[in-house]
């Protein structure tokens, strides 16, 4: 004859499950919860800007914006200023860094390099999305065209920045300037050490980017010679950055304009900049041939 075991009864069912609740609520108690150790906090993001300018000015122009990234990303964002454009697209080529500022043909020179990075944004200035520069001599130079340049002294910034070098050294290779410059040139590393040392007569011209050269153009510069538009600065993130990121920091760029007190913090990182705009690859095919025309001409 089989025999069927009784099932439990409700008060020995009881007995066996009161001490996992009676561990369940110790564990919940606001005593126990403290006890638990703490999560670590998220590392911060750094964001690169190549040394287009002091330290100094890159940290307070580029400060609250970093600081507004950080709000928007639920984490800190630090700076980091490269020690030249080298190092820096080096970093960015590396994915050393999460987020980069660099000017267009240093983000051609990546790419070619290291492979494609994630755009996320380009500057805006007054509205349009491209980038000028300027030859610049004193006021009261001789120097009328870009053709007397030949046996001149001419001062350009960093051998990679786009407006105080490449474009410029192709309006000087299309006026007929054999490689683009003349013997007497030399690199003086920024815009604005271009700026000053053509004002004080140490060169007579000088490569930079329109917005330095607006700021001194009234204590005595003048302008040569504006280069064609091209692309302007851009922001990339490092290519192994997961895509989520990539997006919440792309929308953060984009919509920084309508935030409260944007304008006035886009306006901190570069006079008259209005926007964070859209960017795409195409973009650069102009440039590309810019570059390549100089690369051609100087080897």
């Amino acid at each position: 004859m089989m025999v069927t075991q009784d099932p439990l009864k409700p008060t020995t069912l009881l007995r066996l499950l009161l001490p996992l609740f009676a561990g369940w609520l110790a564990w919940a108690t606001p005593a126990a919860r403290a006890a638990e150790p703490p999560l670590a906090p998220l590392a911060p993001l750094v964001l690169a800007i190549h040394p287009y300018l002091p330290e100094s000015e890159i940290q307070t122009r580029f400060g609250p914006f970093a600081q507004y990234l950080a709000r928007e990303l639920g984490r800190p964002v630090s700076i980091r200023v490269g020690g030249n454009y080298e190092q820096h697209n080096a970093a960015i080529g590396k994915d050393q860094v999460d987020i980069a500022f660099l000017g267009p043909v240093p983000y051609l020179r990546v790419v070619r390099q290291f492979g494609p990075k994630p755009l996320l944004a380009r500057l805006e200035v007054d509205g349009k999305s491209s980038l000028f520069g300027v030859i610049a001599v004193r006021k009261e130079s001789a120097l009328q065209n870009l053709a007397a340049l030949k046996d001149a002294r001419l001062a350009f910034g960093d051998a990679e920045s786009t407006m105080s070098h490449i474009v410029p050294r192709y309006l000087l290779i299309k006026a007929g300037i054999p490689q683009g410059a003349p013997a007497r040139h030399k690199f003086l590393g920024s815009h604005k050490n271009v700026a000053l040392a053509v004002l004080a007569g140490d060169y007579d011209a000088g490569a930079l980017k329109k917005d330095v050269f607006d700021e001194f153009e009234a204590k005595g510069l003048r302008a040569l010679a504006v280069t064609p538009g091209v692309p302007d600065h851009v922001f990339v993130a490092r290519a192994n950055l997961p895509r989520g990121d990539i997006e919440r920091i792309h929308q953060a760029m984009l919509r920084l304009k309508d935030q409260p007190g944007g304008v006035a913090l886009l306006d901190k990182i570069q006079k008259g900049l209005t926007a964070l705009g859209p960017v795409n690859e195409g973009d650069f095919t102009e440039l590309r041939g810019m570059v390549r025309t100089v690369e051609a001409a100087t080897r």
